[in-house]
């Protein structure tokens, strides 16, 4: 069930209306079953799995109050990468004496990461351990959170599951305002920008350098308004149900180099591997199994291996793997110029800042091409080579008549075979993309990356702005469906 369906409003509505009116020890077992039936109707097959992995984390998180407190937390650290790396990586050995590919859960890398952190954060002492199996379980199953994230702290959502939840009208229409710039993000923007980059990047052999770039390009912004407009209809959720779940994006794109683009893009992760991955290898005392010859692991080290590794846990492909070396060498790289030419200056003009802005995206967008390939659905058949072929295509076809007639065809094969209406989806993306990334502006600049709903409700026509992320929401289904005599439209009614 896809958190933009119009199922999905229906399941919430429901979800909410019992829940906000049930007795207070009844609101977790009931939202635990409600977030179970939502993962059953997505993915029913793996519902035990999730099941499993709660119950492993609950027993191992109780053996922390016992005597062999270190052994248990590493069976349940060692037990978790275990299952997920199984899943991820179980297709390898397709065909292999054979072997049949297991399925992977959906979310699991999601809610094994917060177990994981659950773990470490009741050992140290950081948070109690969760002595109710349904709190514990609703942790990591919420069905908010458990398909996409964000991944959230135990020691900031289990108190939240003990307390009494009522209709709150202030949080209400702050969650109202998150989910219409949520749904816009996510229709509007995104799976609209999809039609084109879904028709380019399996014929890409096809079009010129001009129209490949611009595919590039509007595959980032389509994976960043994709997974920024999910993680705000989440917390929209959230603020439904009484709950608050932390912010996930905080507009990354106006970042002027990669140590600030990872503070603000998908932070749940990046803060994630900063506390239990970098920290724990910076600190790592080596002077033991180096026999002294070297205390600590170089910074540069550390950081390299963890955006190395990052690209590991994003997928199981060798396009992933570069994807992640290509992190690795960014940070690296500006980490070392640092080093060489000092730390930036606080106040440097707009143009210098910009510029940095523009190569910071530059960059991420070369990465994204491999990410997109990492990606692809196994009908397109992209492989490692084909991303390598496809940013060498970067240099072919720079003819201004070319891009023009490419562009006209990659839409009209791949969308909708009507002239007219090419040229009504180039129109609403323009408009769109403008709106979005306007208020993505606004919020970096005039309101300091306050949340997004502040933002919206700062603004001096917040109502007209909220009208028209409605009616813009509203066409972006329509468009996608190629207008309402196609039966596609349906789609956005099913689970």
């Amino acid at each position: 069930m896809s958190l933009q369906s119009f199922g999905f409003f229906g399941f919430l509505l429901v979800v909410a209306a019992v829940y906000l009116h049930l007795p207070r020890r009844a609101q977790s077992p009931f939202l635990l079953a409600a977030s179970w039936l939502f993962y059953w109707l997505a993915m029913p097959s793996m519902l035990p799995v999730t099941i499993a992995i709660a119950a492993l984390t609950y027993l191992c998180g109780r053996a922390l109050e016992g005597p062999r407190k270190t052994a248990a937390l590493r069976a349940g650290v060692a037990g978790l990468l275990a299952v997920l790396a199984f899943f991820k990586y179980n297709g390898a050995f397709a065909g292999l004496a054979g072997w049949q590919a297991v399925a992977m859960p959906l979310g699991i890398s999601f809610y094994s990461f917060a177990a994981i952190a659950y773990l470490i954060d009741a050992a140290r002492g950081d948070c109690e351990v969760e002595k109710d199996p349904v709190h514990c379980a609703l942790f990591l199953n919420f069905f908010a959170t458990v398909t996409q994230g964000p991944i959230c702290r135990a020691g900031a959502l289990l108190p939240q599951f003990r307390q009494e939840h009522r209709f709150d009208a202030g949080r209400t229409v702050r969650g109202l305002r998150l989910m219409a710039l949520g749904l816009f993000k996510l229709v509007a923007v995104s799976d609209v920008l999809g039609v084109l980059v879904d028709q380019v990047f399996p014929h890409y052999r096809d079009y010129g350098g001009p129209l490949l770039i611009l595919a590039a390009v509007a595959y980032t912004l389509q994976l960043y308004f994709n997974f920024s407009g999910y993680s705000e209809v989440a917390r929209a959720v959230g603020l439904f149900l009484g709950l608050d779940l932390p912010e996930n994006f905080k507009t990354p794109f106006f970042a002027t180099n990669f140590s600030g683009f990872w503070s603000r893009w998908h932070i749940s992760f990046s803060s994630w591997l900063q506390d239990y991955l970098f920290l724990p290898l910076a600190w790592a005392d080596l002077s033991g199994p180096t026999r002294g010859r070297l205390a600590r692991l170089p910074a540069e080290a550390c950081v390299f291996t963890v955006f190395f590794l990052s690209g590991f846990w994003h997928g199981n492909t060798l396009p992933f793997v570069i994807w992640g070396l290509l992190q690795a060498c960014y940070r690296l790289g500006e980490e070392l110029l640092h080093r060489r030419l000092g730390k930036p200056k606080k106040k440097v003009p707009a143009r210098v800042l910009w510029a940095k802005r523009a190569v910071v995206f530059a960059l991420w967008c070369v990465s994204m091409v491999f990410f997109r390939v990492g990606s692809a659905p196994a009908a397109e058949a992209l492989t490692t080579a084909d991303a390598f072929g496809y940013l060498a295509g970067w240099c072919r076809g720079w003819s201004p008549a070319r891009f023009a007639g490419e562009l006209y065809s990659a839409v009209y094969t791949g969308f909708y075979a009507n002239a007219i209406m090419v040229a009504g989806y180039y129109a609403f993306l323009l408009a769109a993309l403008a709106l979005a990334l306007r208020l993505d502006a606004r919020r970096a600049f005039r309101y300091k990356n306050k949340p997004s709903e502040v933002a919206l409700a700062g603004e001096k026509h917040r109502w007209a702005l909220y009208y028209l992320l409605v009616i813009f929401l509203l066409a972006g289904y329509i468009l996608q469906s190629g207008g309402f005599g196609n039966a596609g439209f349906g789609m956005y009614a099913g689970f």
